[in-house]
């Protein structure tokens, strides 16, 4: 199947990156290139770097971007800085991060991304390592009952993880629709008509396998540092507990003194090393979200780099 991903915030991104046609940008989540060549489309001196860590993807990002002054890494953005190190690059202009599973990773089954339709259970964005079958026949009930509970914010976690506990112990759960099954005969019918029964239990083995927020945490960091004074970065988030940590850091990256309330005069010299470029968060516009249904849960925060040390 050919990588298709329909860019999502797309003129809002290329906005808030404030692209300049000599600058140096990373797009930390390349996927199919859409974001990627809409970047190396505005650039004529100017370099791309595009990372992705699933290696279809990079397969296709290297002959899209092939026409264009772009270098394709197969990596995860969170050794984005490590990447650029290797590459003799200081510091960038410009960083976009393009959150959560590609339209390709859903719609091709066999990746088994999707509880739409049945295939082996994968999930894998790096096809490698950990796979959601290893997580849903080899973790304890306490481990499976965190994981869906902590990274699905499912309230029927323990009933879940008990659940399959019980098939797993007749025979391995092998399939998408094995699961799937297992989800939907443990919650209420009420529960069934408020959203697909199955979206946060996949969700949260999903986010278990390929460690991203773990991988988040660490990207942000190492995005932000590699920014050069004036620099931005931009990252589109798809579910509140990323949205939650983008938040969260951004605020720690724009905070300025950290003595304690009752000290008389700050003696930490720490300076704010960052400035919110939007103070809330980018929703899709109406048009785009009859275009593109996958756009409906994206917000899409951006900070730009004020400095380059904490106490100036």
């Amino acid at each position: 199947m050919e990588f298709v991903h329909k860019p999502v915030l797309l003129k809002e991104c290329l906005e808030g990156l404030n692209i300049k046609p000599d600058g140096i940008y990373v797009d930390a989540t390349a996927g199919g290139a859409g974001h990627s060549v809409e970047i190396a489309k505005r650039l004529d001196s100017g370099k791309l770097i595009a990372l992705d860590r699933d290696p279809d993807a990079v397969r296709a990002a290297s002959e899209r971007l092939s026409p264009y002054n772009a270098v394709v890494v197969r990596s995860n953005y969170s050794e984005m800085d490590e990447v650029l190190k290797e590459l003799g690059i200081t510091a960038v202009d410009g960083i976009l991060m393009d959150l959560g599973v590609s339209s390709h990773q859903l719609d091709t089954k066999e990746r088994g991304f999707s509880y739409h339709s049945d295939a082996p259970l994968d999930m894998r964005m790096s096809q490698e390592g950990l796979s959601a079958a290893d997580v849903v026949n080899n973790y304890s009930y306490e481990e499976l009952s965190r994981v869906i509970f902590e990274f699905g914010e499912e309230k029927f976690a323990r009933k879940i993880a008990s659940e399959i506990i019980k098939a797993r112990e007749k025979k391995p759960i092998e399939t998408t629709f094995e699961l799937a099954q297992i989800v939907k005969n443990c919650l209420p019918a009420a529960s069934k008509r408020e959203k697909h029964p199955c979206k946060r239990t996949f969700q949260a083995i999903r986010m278990e396998v390929n460690g991203e927020l773990e991988h988040l945490s660490k990207g942000l960091d190492a995005a932000f540092s590699s920014l050069k004074v004036g620099g931005r970065l931009a990252v589109i988030t798809f579910h509140s507990l990323e949205d939650r940590l983008v938040k969260q850091r951004f605020a720690s990256f724009c905070k300025g003194c950290i003595c304690p309330p009752d000290f008389p005069r700050c003696v930490c010299g720490r300076l704010p090393q960052g400035e919110l470029v939007n103070k809330k968060a980018i929703e899709a516009s109406k048009e785009e979200l009859e275009e593109n249904n996958r756009s409906r849960s994206a917000k899409l925060r951006i900070i730009e780099r004020i400095r380059c040390s904490e106490n100036g």
